[in-house]
């Protein structure tokens, strides 16, 4: 217990140390900390849905007589955690991202892990960007596969790890981000895809923060491309609980007999199930409106950025204000924290070390009055580079 205690000592000396946020209430847009209201910074809700009260009154009111309006599944799925509106909902996803089959997953780290570690094993071999998500390296260390990480967002260098490595394995898996959750920078997909047909690789593409975010058809960058697996969250844009897999039904198929994250997990209560499919059914033209306001505040962000001559390697709705040093970063967070604005600091592990930074995640319902100020804030503060 004592090198646990020494441990957390050390986090709380270099400022590394973290902490639940008190969020006490959810209002829209904004957040409730210690009695004061915040303009929320921190969330992926990127379309504002999950605070939507009119939208959560309409679908009680539509839902609530039917036999699916329940708390628990109390159970997994293969056992009789499961019922005609898990494969509603699976049918529309696969008709959504046009393949054949969906599989729904507890959460986008489940998914990923089970996805990766069940279609991967001793003999194959994983190429995946640097900076991927936690649940994509934990997947692959789980796997038992042999995984190389390619330099970030880097096709020759992946190109020259295919060559070198490709034939001394069964199967190979290619698996990228398609808008990475730190920086918002952007994969390129098309590039991936021919890189995967040329040696005769598996394409898998993460779509978790692009998902009904940003492509018209809602559906990730990947959307009408020659990816073979599609993951994504219900958590983030869409304001639901919960992720999927999306691929052929051979593949599909293998992961309800294979993946333990799948197998071995109670499933979503039946009432989040419902409100995903009524959202991605009867709320879809709305979706689609909250997006297109996101996008407008995107690119007047992005626009004002140019016009101040800051560089970013963003191209999406997260904005990264990399700081570097982990005390500095927690001070500009706290400065904006008495403007009236939660914008919390992200530090290792999450980042490498000395990129501590805020990350600033765009709404749809944000004023671009507000994003300018926090901006203006943090350039004024610190020396960074977006």
């Amino acid at each position: 217990m004592r090198d646990y205690q020494d441990q957390l000592n050390n986090l709380i000396d270099t400022n590394s140390y973290r902490k639940i946020p008190e969020i006490t209430e959810k209002r829209g847009k904004y957040v409730i900390v210690d009695g004061k209201q915040l303009l929320n910074f921190s969330s992926n809700d990127y379309l504002n849905l999950s605070t939507n009260e009119e939208l959560a009154q309409e679908f009680v009111a539509e839902f609530s007589e039917n036999p699916q309006f329940q708390f628990s599944s109390a159970s997994a799925r293969l056992l009789s955690g499961t019922t005609s509106v898990y494969r509603d909902l699976e049918k529309v996803l696969a008709e959504l991202l046009h393949k054949d089959s969906a599989l729904i997953f507890n959460t986008g780290y489940q998914c990923n892990l089970g996805v990766i570690s069940t279609l991967t094993g001793r003999g194959d071999v994983i190429f995946s960007d640097k900076l991927n998500h936690a649940s994509i390296i934990d997947g692959m260390k789980l796997s038992d596969a042999q995984f190389y990480r390619y330099k970030h967002l880097d096709y020759e260098h992946l190109e020259e790890l295919l060559k070198k490595h490709r034939n001394e394995f069964d199967k190979a898996l290619i698996v990228s981000e398609s808008v990475f959750s730190m920086d918002g920078d952007v994969a390129d997909i098309r590039k991936l895809v021919e890189l995967k047909q040329k040696y005769n690789a598996i394409l898998m593409i993460d779509e978790a923060h692009a998902f009904c975010s940003i492509d018209d058809n809602c559906a990730g960058l990947s959307d009408g491309l020659d990816v073979d697996i599609v993951t994504a969250t219900f958590g983030k844009a869409l304001g639901s609980f919960g992720a999927f897999c999306a691929s052929n039904k051979t593949i599909i198929n293998f992961l309800i007999n294979k993946a333990r994250s799948f197998i071995f997990s109670t499933s979503i209560p039946p009432i989040n199930i419902g409100w995903t499919k009524w959202l991605l059914t009867k709320k879809l033209d709305y979706i689609r409106h909250q997006k297109n306001k996101l996008e407008r505040i995107t690119i007047a962000t992005h626009k004002y950025l140019k016009s101040i001559d800051i560089d970013t390697i963003s191209e999406s709705h997260i904005i990264p204000v990399v700081i570097g040093s982990d005390t500095k970063t927690v001070e500009v967070a706290e400065q904006l924290r008495n403007m009236g604005y939660f914008v919390l600091p992200i530090r290792p592990p999450t980042v490498p070390k000395n990129t501590s930074r805020l990350r600033l995640s765009l709404t749809s319902d944000i004023e671009f009055s507000d994003i300018k100020s926090v901006i203006n804030h943090c350039i004024k503060t610190t020396a960074s580079t977006l």
